[in-house]
């Protein structure tokens, strides 16, 4: 039997005061510069702001 997959997607809304900080833009090369794609680092830092968030509450 074949396994399913399912793929979840999270759409990431930037607030007006986070744009005039050019934060996607930063965002952007930041990723160029590692060569890593946007959705990898935003993944990364949700993941290290949760796992500092759970450590916290521990």
């Amino acid at each position: 039997m074949k396994p399913t997959r399912t793929t979840q997607t999270v759409s990431v809304y930037i607030p007006s005061g986070s744009r005039e900080k050019h934060l996607l833009e930063r965002l952007i090369r930041l990723a160029e510069k590692r060569d890593r794609s946007l959705n990898y680092l935003i993944v990364e830092a949700i993941t290290k702001y949760v796992d500092r968030e759970e450590t916290k509450q521990a």
